[in-house]
């Protein structure tokens, strides 16, 4: 059984969390105006695990045919063998169970809101095969993560956590964007749909670079909601909008051969930066 849990978790990229979390949990400090209980941040981060859990499990049950058809995902566990059907769903089941459960321990309407968060997670998965913009809809899923923080922590949506949200979607759209252009050719040949698929990677590139410069344009708008907020976290803006240059210069129509090192590499990094020094300027107040 341990086996075929390490097999789950190394192909769902258990350190893809490094994402969504940071943007939680800056979140969580903002809602708290400084810094949450360490039983808030627990349970906030076994929302975080289970969420992310049973979505990437979700995708992998219904992508399980069209992965075995891609030279770049063939190997995934499914399709390879290396777990069933009903191990998955069971892990599918439980990190369902684990993120609700969290989600109750933080308050009434967590709780209430976790089946909308559960079915906002899993839609993204079957979007690739109805609309070339399954992008967006990513974005929107990884942007429950600060909004549910902000939940967590006050119980309420504010419109500081949906315009933090509104930075995630923008961010995560930009990204996948670069990240589906590796797949063009299989896209088209299984008649999956995405921006570069439909468009073609040169233009995919372009408004993969326009959606980066709305995430900007977004995170400097929460730097004007948040009294919070200050030098430090415009330093760390400015350190995001550097990092997004350097991440689109790695990549172009010719060459996507550094895709990997723009998708993970670059875009951890902006995640944790930004969280360091929200929190810094938080905690500074």
């Amino acid at each position: 059984m341990w086996e075929q849990l390490k097999i789950i978790f190394a192909d769902i990229k258990i350190q893809h969390t490094v994402f969504a979390l940071p943007f939680a949990v800056m979140s969580a400090f903002l809602a708290a105006e400084g810094m949450p209980t360490w039983e808030q941040l627990l349970w906030i981060l076994l929302c975080m695990f289970g969420a992310r859990n049973a979505a990437m499990a979700f995708n992998r049950i219904v992508d399980a045919r069209l992965d075995a058809k891609n030279p770049r995902t063939e190997h995934r566990a499914l399709p390879a063998g290396k777990v069933g059907m009903g191990q998955y769903g069971v892990f599918l089941l439980v990190s369902s169970a684990v993120f609700i459960f969290a989600a109750g321990m933080l308050n009434r309407l967590a709780l209430w809101l976790s089946p909308v968060a559960l079915a906002i997670v899993f839609f993204y998965s079957i979007t690739k095969r109805f609309t070339p913009y399954s992008h967006v809809f990513l974005g929107f899923a990884l942007s429950v993560a600060p909004v549910g923080a902000w939940v967590a922590i006050r119980e309420e949506i504010s419109f500081t956590s949906l315009v933090l949200g509104a930075a995630v979607v923008f961010w995560l759209t930009g990204f996948d964007i670069i990240y589906a252009c590796m797949d063009v050719e299989a896209d088209r040949k299984n008649r999956l749909h995405s921006i570069p698929a439909r468009f073609g990677v040169g233009p995919g590139l372009w408004l993969a670079r326009a959606a980066h410069a709305m995430m900007v344009i977004f995170l400097l708008g929460l730097m004007w909601l948040s009294p919070l907020l200050g030098v430090t976290y415009l330093v760390g803006v400015l350190a995001v909008a550097g990092l997004l240059i350097y991440e689109h210069s790695l990549v172009r129509e010719d060459d996507l051969t550094r895709v990997n090192i723009a998708f993970f590499n670059v875009n951890g990094l902006i995640s944790l930066t930004l969280m360091t020094l929200v929190i810094v300027d938080c905690m500074w107040v």
